[in-house]
């Protein structure tokens, strides 16, 4: 006789405890289940009834002769994984943490769990917006697809409510949607309607950008093109200063940053029209994110605008990682800039449907106009589906129902407040900047040079996880911590990821120390770390 947690799907038996007829997965549940979700279960793995007994007062499942039921879903140990992940999967695709990854089988809410059951606090994934496996968001994507999905070019009330509800979390005059399937390829739509509204060619592009992987997005994403081995920059793609007030030219100190950023573009625009080329559109994240967390300065989005369309170009606002009420005092982070500041065109990525693969690009009348008068018609197979819609919609319900974005603005002040405070007291916490739920913590050795504390950051990184607390960096030298956790992150989960980094940076400074007395090099930065 043997127990299965079926309602979690935990078909690795192993990992299970048994005392006294009660069933406890790893993760310290105590399994809950109807019994028309059993039925599913078990039609799912293929057992039937007569090997089961099915408890209704304390809600167990005790299934017998578990040697002979097939399983459906095959979980291998992690090398093995691995290995098969070496041989079928393209080496250039990485993973976390690639010394020890971590295999994870299930989340919920802001917690990922391993194929051990082992706990981990996600900081850093913003594309489960409203917090992983959210029941809402679930439930109404089954229910559609047991319904109906299939292509735009069918009428569907899903496509025109979503894009209804959309736009009213918008300026008026963004009235037009284009949904699609990845942020990459609203982008790259982004991009046709500059050229085609326009008829110009040249994109202006900022520092450490990162726009998406397909190939016209690579040309605009110095991040990516940077990469690349004698790799020679378009011609016609030109790349402004970050709008960066700590490590960039203008600091906060400059009297006017944001017009001394904009002047950059501004010049940018001159030499392209003197060499005989024309603006088509200038491309920012709302707030730069790959870029390492840089929020610009008021007004200078405003000032850029008047340039671009000036040279007869169009303004696109990057929202794929930090629209949705992320920042907390606005749905949107371009508002940051002022109300008098509203882009031409405006990108969404995954985020929108909490993983789920749905997209948008939103522009105005006129603009999608001149797209459908260049005689090609647009169409996206499974772009504004009715399954996709559905999901886009139970996120938006979600977002409004639990408050997210009041959560994003409360605990978000929170988290800056605990950060500032590290900032005192470690040296090596050079500068914390954030909105709401998106936040950077820059390491620096020196904080009057800026040296890079490259090194120190990927070890507090892999310690972190040693915690089991997940976090990243970005950054042109990779020593910017990014908190960019579910919507639904708690003051709790402030309190233990501050208290974790805390604690490291401590010991951190004690190995310093040690070393400097010495005149050993630190270990730390001996660690080779990807």
């Amino acid at each position: 006789m043997q127990y299965i947690d079926i309602g979690a799907f935990f078909l690795k038996v192993s990992s299970l405890q048994y005392d006294n007829d009660v069933i406890v997965s790893a993760a310290g549940r105590i399994l809950v289940i109807d019994s028309a979700c059993l039925q599913r279960c078990l039609e799912k793995l293929l057992v039937s009834l007569t090997k089961v007994k099915f408890y209704e007062k304390q809600r167990l499942i005790i299934v017998s002769d578990l040697k002979n039921v097939r399983m459906e879903t095959k979980i291998f140990d992690k090398k093995k994984t691995i290995d098969l992940r070496k041989k079928h999967i393209g080496p250039s695709c990485k993973v976390f943490f690639s010394h020890d990854p971590i295999k994870i089988v299930r989340a919920k809410g802001q917690y990922m769990y391993d194929e051990n059951g082992n706990q981990y606090l996600d900081c850093i994934n913003n594309v489960a917006h409203v917090g992983h496996s959210h029941p809402i968001v679930v439930k109404a994507g089954a229910k559609q697809m047991e319904l109906l999905n299939t292509n735009s070019r069918f009428l569907h009330d899903n496509l025109v409510q979503y894009a209804q509800r959309l736009q009213a979390t918008l300026p008026e005059k963004l009235s037009v949607c284009y949904f699609v399937n990845s942020g990459s390829e609203a982008n790259d739509l982004a991009l046709r309607l500059a050229w085609q509204y326009t008829g110009h060619k040249d994109i202006i592009t900022l520092e450490n950008a990162y726009h998406g992987h397909v190939s016209s997005l690579i040309n605009i994403s110095p991040y990516k093109f940077h990469q690349l081995s004698n790799a020679e920059q378009s011609k016609s793609v030109h790349v402004a200063l970050s709008p960066d007030v700590y490590r960039g030219i203008y600091k906060k100190d400059h009297p006017d940053p944001a017009t001394a950023y904009a002047d950059d573009v501004k010049n940018l625009i001159h030499k392209a029209h003197e060499n005989g080329h024309k603006i088509a559109a200038f491309i920012a994240e709302s707030l730069q994110s790959c870029g390492g967390q840089v929020i610009p300065p008021a007004g200078y989005f405003q000032k850029v605008a008047q340039h671009v369309h000036k040279a007869g170009g169009l303004f696109i606002a990057d929202e794929v990682q930090v629209g949705f009420g992320r920042v907390g005092t606005h749905f949107w982070a371009f508002q940051l800039q002022g109300e008098d500041f509203v882009p031409d065109i405006v990108t969404m990525g995954k985020p929108i449907g909490n993983g789920h693969p749905i997209s948008c690009v939103v522009t105005t009348r006129e603009i999608a106009e001149a797209f459908r008068n260049s005689g090609m018609e647009y169409f996206n197979t499974f772009g504004g589906n009715p399954v996709s819609c559905a999901i886009g919609l139970a996120v938006l319900d979600v977002i409004e129902k639990e408050d997210l974005q009041g959560n994003a603005l409360r605990v978000g002040r929170y988290l800056m407040q605990l950060l500032e405070q590290l900032k005192e007291k470690h040296p090596l916490v050079g500068d914390i900047r954030g909105c709401g739920l998106f936040v950077g913590v820059e390491l620096v050795r020196d904080r009057v040079k800026l040296t890079p504390a490259t090194a120190e950051c990927q070890d507090i990184i892999y310690k972190l996880k040693e915690q089991h607390i997940l976090l990243s960096a970005d950054g042109p030298h990779r020593n910017v911590l990014k908190l960019k956790p579910p919507m639904c992150f708690s003051e709790e989960d402030v309190d233990l990821v501050v208290e974790k980094i805390d604690q490291i940076l401590t010991g951190t400074l004690k190995t310093l120390c040690v070393c400097l007395k010495s005149k050993k090099p630190p270990q730390v930065l001996n660690l080779k770390l990807t």
